[in-house]
């Protein structure tokens, strides 16, 4: 009796295993031409691994072996006829000369696709050209994002890791329902609007899990970004998370209900920032909630500035037109780099409202710090170190 039932166990997972096997298409880049010695282009190679996968009736794999594969500006676009996961154990490497991704703004691109999923893996865009050619005041194409998704949804990036992006590492733009995972983003501290992830007109963003280290944003939140989930981050360096800048144009979609919890800030330009430019705009940012953050050493760990203009030039000199309410800071410890570690520059026309500070330690060479408010209305309870300037 004992040996019929395991044969029958036997039999079923043989029978299982062959039902999850036969249901899901394979389609490795070699047998479509790729070489993985980093030299040989295999853009094409994984163009028509993409387009078989994506005429599949059935779920697929895309597998990119060991080894490093050359690509140059590529874009896989849908709709598919059902989801498709990406499996990398290799590397994607982008050309040695920058301006072979040409003026298109980005290196990977997905486009109109829907249950794609990317794990594992590795970028290197090889961004240090475009970088020496921007710092030289010299004529540069625009630069490339690393990975970008478009109007994409049921998405989920997980394992990835993406190094010297010439611009952004990760970009989301109008897209339901993703999650990016346990990524690593880096490049080096100096090097010009390299962001870690760009989030804009986006709804149910999740990114957890995650390290970023780079040169801008580790996060940055456009216009149009609801439900955005932020958790178990790692920042530093770079200039923080940021939610903006908003009040580019008039007519901008607002913000609303984005969490960041349980994060660390380390050695960052900022922590938590806010911007937006002094400009009229029908934009807002409400439902905000910081909660559980360590600050180590980070130059502006919270800040709202409604005055944003880098490196002082082009100011619109205005009156930020952008409505920002229900902003919550709950238990934000650790240290600054700057005497000044909150600093509310609200706007005169459209005051902040509803902040609330709840539970902050913050000091600066073993000193308490200080706050700054303009324009701006709230509450504030618990242990609060700055003393609150609400």
């Amino acid at each position: 009796m004992a040996k019929l039932t395991f044969s029958r166990v036997f039999l079923f997972i043989f029978f299982i295993s062959f039902f999850v096997q036969s249901s899901n298409a394979a389609y490795n880049v070699i047998s479509f031409g790729a070489k993985p010695d980093g030299k040989t282009e295999a853009t094409e190679a994984f163009l028509k691994a993409w387009q078989s996968a994506c005429n599949s009736a059935i779920a697929s794999t895309i597998y990119i072996p060991k080894g490093r594969f050359l690509l140059k500006a590529t874009v896989f676009r849908g709709p598919c006829k059902n989801r498709i996961t990406v499996k990398i154990d290799g590397t994607l490497v982008a050309p040695t000369d920058y301006r072979a991704l040409g003026n298109s703004g980005y290196w990977i691109l997905f486009i109109k696709v829907d249950r794609v999923a990317v794990y594992g893996g590795a970028l290197d865009a090889k961004g240090a050209g475009f970088w020496a050619c921007r710092n030289s005041g010299k004529s540069c194409p625009v630069g490339a994002r690393s990975i970008t998704f478009n109007w994409a949804n049921n998405i989920v990036v997980s394992g990835l890791t993406s190094i010297n992006s010439q611009l952004t590492h990760l970009v989301i733009n109008s897209c339901n329902n993703v999650v990016v995972q346990n990524v690593k983003l880096i490049a080096p501290d100096l090097s010009p609007n390299t962001d870690g992830i760009h989030v804009q007109t986006s709804t149910g963003v999740t990114i957890k899990g995650s390290t970023m280290q780079t040169g801008d944003d580790c996060i940055s939140i456009g216009p149009g970004t609801n439900n955005l989930l932020m958790s178990n981050i790692k920042c530093g360096p770079g200039h923080g998370v940021s939610i903006g800048s908003l009040a580019r144009e008039l007519n901008e979609a607002g913000v609303q209900n984005v969490t960041l919890t349980n994060a660390v800030f380390t050695g960052s330009d900022n922590g938590l920032r806010i911007k937006s430019w002094a400009r009229p705009s029908n934009g807002f940012i409400r439902n905000i909630l910081f909660q559980n953050i360590v600050m180590r050493n980070v130059e502006n760990p919270i800040i709202i500035d409604q005055n944003y203009c880098p490196d002082n030039q082009g100011c619109p000199l205005q009156s930020s037109g952008v409505k920002i309410s229900e902003v919550t800071y709950r238990n934000i410890q650790g240290t600054s780099a700057t005497a000044e570690a909150v600093t509310f520059d609200c706007s005169p026309s459209s005051p902040c409202r509803g902040i609330k500070l709840q539970d902050i330690k913050l000091t600066y060479n073993t000193r308490a710090t200080t706050s700054s408010c303009k324009n701006i209305g709230g509450t504030s309870s618990g242990v609060l170190v700055p003393e609150s300037c609400l």
